[in-house]
């Protein structure tokens, strides 16, 4: 028998997949659909019973289920040159942690009261680091104390690390040893910052040097152990939090603007996790194990987190770098794997390469994927005696439950990876594909649903949705079969505003409380939600028709040969074309198969060499053309695409930190080679690849 404080609630054992969300009577008004609930479960928000109010109490749950247990882990470091982890992760109990929240949480709000931080709107202070056990300790422990944590990307540039820093007016920041230079030379610009604590131990004479820089422009540098004792020293109790508290400030990356400040509270991020708890799939029995390795910073991870703490589980950090992912997999053995599209799209296209590979190993792959395909569309079963076990040893060998949310992926991929990994892979509309303003917590596909693959799921508990027309795009509530429009939700997990601007928040949130996403969705017969187009980040081509950028590009980046795509157009023309950056090893095999010739994938050069011959752009854009006719109109299909191993990045600022596209520096960097498309005459209308 469960624990009364273990708050997971399992989906009914009849559960109807025909009917997972359902349309509230009396709701429905001209224009758009009537408000969508969870079938199961119905709504639950802050005043349903048993739902945790605060962050506080969603830590001390965890406390109180798994006091001596493990917490916190990370891998140490066990030699610099060459850079190498240990085969082991050393853990914290909850316990030992609890004793350090307290003793932060006392030196802060004590540093508050006698001013030395004091000075901005709210009590603001900054965590600026890559994932590790100290992110959440310090965030615990502000959530423990009345403060308000200010999240940077790890990846921010300058530009962005000081807008937030004086938009937030942070007096404080937690970071790590890489960015002290950073901060003491952003100081003059910055004039309300007076203490940097870095997370990390330094050497004494390191330390010595830089605090002494940073005393010439007013800003003192401690160590994290030295505030835990300066707090332990002047021990205080936790102080009461209110639902209504402001509890983070969660800035958005910013595509086309400026950061906007998401305001989090304690209620809000809350009845998040309360609700992500609804048809947990992981049994009371066994702790959830989550590998933590999608940015802090960002609220899917943090919610994620916080469902894991709840139900008293364990976190284990990757070690910091993405190509040493699966070496912490396979040391930590995770059960739970959030996870996002670009993550999973490259498992899958390792994959289908293997999958495609001459003789008897090809063969047996393709015969069990397609038997466990079919078994899966006709029972929603995902089980395999012997080939589960070969594929889930790729992640340690034990995970039960795989989500995927931030961005939009394929049905095929979705479908694959539960097959391949023989557990539930919950993909969600989660605040659609990483949008902070509901708290990560909008749709989510049930366990078990065999067809749920290409949707995202009915309305969670603390969330109801709703469509509204969008006649510019001819999506409307009243089409058949079934209504669509764009998609707004409601509940106790939607925000209230954002932070310092008026503009932004009345454009987002209506008078009745509901937040319009942007995208465009439709609702089927059994009630879930289906992502099929955009409001943002569309444009009309010369012939009238509207194009959704975004949708094709995550048509195109299901192809094994994509790493990144970036699709243009142009009001003037009547068709699209993009910039493909592949996947070295993918193109080195395709390259092999279309010049006739060996090319290795280590070759850079003459990767770099062949990827502008013509007769291998042709014969990508023909593979991409066979991709994209499989869900794109002819409009939407490419014409002309431009091959490049450069790709974009944060560093060139044609990404987000969360890696979204900046489109318009996108375009700048290849604005030659776009332009030269568009000037070429128009390709002849087919919906096959077009020479260049």
């Amino acid at each position: 028998m469960a624990h009364p404080l273990y708050k997971a609630v399992p989906l009914p054992h009849d559960i109807d997949y025909s009917k997972q969300g359902v349309e509230v009577p009396g709701t429905k008004r001209p224009g758009q659909t009537g408000h969508y609930q969870n079938a199961a479960f119905g709504y639950t928000g802050l005043k349903s019973p048993g739902a945790f109010q605060t962050l506080p109490e969603v830590f001390e749950t965890g406390l109180a289920l798994s006091r001596d247990l493990t917490l916190l882990g990370h891998r140490p470091i066990v030699s610099k040159n060459p850079v190498q982890f240990a085969d082991h992760y050393v853990w914290q109990t909850y316990a030992q942690v609890d004793v350090r929240r307290r003793n932060l949480g006392s030196a802060i709000h004590s540093l508050f009261e006698d001013g030395t931080l004091a000075g901005g709107e709210l009590p603001t202070v900054g965590i600026w680091s890559q994932n590790r056990p100290e992110w959440q300790i310090v965030e615990w422990a502000l959530n423990a104390y009345g403060k308000v944590s200010v999240s940077l990307y790890e990846t921010l540039g300058q530009e962005s690390v000081e807008y937030i820093i004086n938009h937030a007016q942070l007096t404080s920041i937690f970071t790590t040893s890489n960015h002290l230079a950073e901060l003491i030379k952003l100081a003059p610009k910055v004039p309300q910052l007076k203490l940097i604590v870095t997370l990390d131990e330094i050497t004494p004479e390191a330390k010595q040097i830089a605090s002494l820089w940073a005393s010439t422009v007013g800003i003192s540098l401690r160590e994290l152990k030295e505030l835990e004792e300066y707090g332990a020293a002047r021990l205080i109790a936790t102080l009461p939090v209110k639902p209504d508290q402001v509890a983070s400030i969660c800035y958005t990356s910013g595509t086309t603007s400026v950061p906007k400040g998401v305001i989090l509270t304690q209620g809000l991020l809350a009845a998040a996790t309360y609700s992500n708890l609804y048809g947990y799939s992981i049994a009371p029995t066994e702790r959830g194990v989550i590998l933590g390795y999608l940015p802090l910073a960002h609220i899917y991870e943090r919610l994620n987190e916080l469902a894991v703490v709840s139900l008293g589980g364990a976190i284990g950090y990757f070690s910091g770098d993405p190509l040493r992912l699966l070496e912490d997999a396979l040391t930590l053995k995770p059960n739970f794997f959030p996870s996002v599209p670009r993550v999973l799209n490259r498992i899958y296209q390792a994959a289908m390469l293997a999958g495609g590979a001459p003789g008897l190993k090809g063969a047996i792959f393709r015969r069990a994927l397609e038997a466990k395909l079919q078994k899966l569309h006709t029972t929603g079963e995902v089980t395999h005696a012997l080939w589960d076990r070969i594929i889930q040893a790729v992640l340690g060998g034990n995970i039960k439950l795989m989500v995927c949310g931030s961005a939009p992926i394929s049905a095929e991929v979705v479908d694959f990876l539960k097959i391949a990994f023989a557990c539930d892979v919950i993909e969600g509309k989660h605040t659609p594909y990483g949008m902070t303003e509901n708290g990560a917590c909008c749709t989510k596909c049930l366990s078990g649903d065999p067809s749920a693959a290409g949707t995202v799921g009915p309305p969670q508990p603390g969330t109801e949705i709703k469509l509204v027309d969008v006649p510019s795009m001819k999506y409307l509530a009243e089409d058949k079969p079934y209504p669509r429009g764009e998609i707004c939700c409601r509940g106790d997990v939607v925000f209230s505003g954002y932070y310092k601007d008026p503009k932004n928040t009345a454009e987002a949130i209506d008078e009745e409380g509901w937040v319009h996403t942007g995208d465009v969705g439709e609702i089927d017969n059994a009630g879930r939600l289906r992502i099929i187009d955009r409001v943002k980040n569309i444009m009309k081509l010369a012939q009238g028709e509207y194009v959704a950028l975004e949708k094709v590009e995550n048509t195109y980046a299901t192809h094994p040969l994509v790493a990144q795509i970036f699709v243009h157009g142009d009001s003037l023309k009547s068709y699209v074309i993009g910039v493909v950056v592949p996947d070295p090893a993918q193109l080195a095999a395709f390259a092999g198969k279309v010049l006739g010739r060996t090319v290795s994938a280590d070759d850079t050069q003459t990767l770099k060499q062949i990827v502008s011959e013509p007769k291998l752009v042709n014969a990508v854009l023909a593979a991409l053309t066979k991709e994209g006719e499989k869900h794109l109109k002819g409009f939407e299909l490419l014409k002309r695409i431009h091959v490049s191993l450069d790709p974009f990045s944060v560093d060139d600022n044609t990404m987000t930190p969360t890696f979204k596209l900046r489109r318009k520096d996108a375009y700048n960097k290849y604005k030659t080679e776009l332009d030269a498309m568009y000037a070429l005459p128009d390709p002849v209308s087919s919906h096959k690849a077009q020479k260049l």
